[in-house]
This record gives C-alpha cells, structure tokens and sequence, in this order.
C-alpha cells in the first residue's frame, strides 16, 4: 500500500508507534483490519499480550450474525505477537488501539492492563477502543460516554458511563482522546494522513 500511495505522488505521515493490546479470542477482524493498514501505512505497530512474549501468538474468534437471538463464535486465525509484554515501556508508545471479541472479559481483571489504560489516557495520547474493548476502559474508570455493540450496554451504564446507542450500528464516538468503533476516524485519531 505504501510503495501505491508513493507511486500515485502521495506522502504518508503519523508512522509514530502504535500498540495493540491483545487477548486469547480477541475478535479477528477488530484485530487485523487496523493493524495491517496501519502496517501498509508504514506506521511502526507492535501487539502484546499478557503473559505472553514476541511470536507466540493468540488465537482470534469470527463473531457471526446467522439469524440467531446472539452472534455465533467460530475460531478464526493466530494472531502472532510482536512484542513482549514484561518489561515494556509503554510511554514510548504514542497511541493504544484495545480490539473487541471475548478478550476484554478476562483482560479488564488485569492489574497491568488498567495501569496502561490510565497511562495512556492521563498522558492524553490516543486511544482506541473497538466494541467489547470498552469493558477494559470502564474497569479503568476512564470511560465517561461511550457506544458499543449493544450487548456491552448494560456493563457500561453500570459503571457509571452514559450510553449513547449505536444506531446505525456504525455510527462512532469520540470523546476528546478516545474514539470507539470506526476505523476511518481511528485513523484519523492516530493521526495517520495520506495526502496527494
């Protein structure tokens, strides 16, 4: 993608370094769809994971719409990691993208996981959170609105966060250095341009 936008006369600016926080059954395409782009736009992205080091890998989770009363989950594919976890340095990291799926339930437990949270929120850097990832924020107590898929909306106005319904369901929310869902306004929250 870079050498195409190059080729057409284009520039590409923000390849400041990007993390990605990952978790077993993460779902894919929350997962891959902005870490490959990212990665095409010659942004430095690195993904950690728990307890986990650089190349072991997570398994990811398909979520489907099939009719039933809920989406069903299939095994998508092993997400490899980039990075370990011990021992980073997260304040060189200039934004935090959080993926959806069935690894928010489990990583919002997490003592280290809320402590990068509220390091990057305090810091005021970008964050993005993609639907069940919201679980992580508001175990941070960092998350004052928010929208999501609709199942998360009870946990949500539990913890005290305002819901605002996700209708249409891609609509998006930003709230100063945190944005939910969409992935064009998560890029320009990252502050990745192309230009021509």
């Amino acid at each position: 993608m870079l050498l195409f936008v190059k080729a057409l006369g284009g520039t590409i600016r923000g390849s400041d370094k990007k993390i990605f926080l990952c978790g077993d059954y993460m779902e894919d395409y929350e997962v891959t769809v902005p870490f490959q782009p990212l990665q095409a736009l010659d942004c430095y992205v690195d993904a950690i994971c728990p307890k986990k080091k650089a190349r072991d890998t997570c398994p990811t989770a398909v979520h489907d719409f099939e009719g039933d009363q809920t989406y069903s989950v299939k095994p998508g594919y092993d997400f490899t990691l980039t990075t370990s976890f011990e021992g980073l340095d997260t304040s060189s990291y200039d934004a935090l993208v959080i993926p959806g799926g069935q690894a928010p339930e489990y990583m919002a437990m997490d003592e280290t996981v809320i402590a990068i949270v509220k390091e990057f929120m305090d810091s005021k850097k970008p964050v993005a959170s993609i639907c069940h990832g919201q679980q992580i924020l508001a175990a941070a107590g960092v998350l004052k609105k928010c929208n999501a898929y609709p199942t998360v909306k009870l946990n949500m106005t539990l913890a005290g966060t305002s819901w605002l319904e996700p209708n249409p369901m891609h609509r998006f929310f930003t709230d100063g250095n945190l944005v939910s869902e969409l992935l064009a306004r998560l890029m320009d929250l990252l502050r990745v341009q192309v230009s021509f």
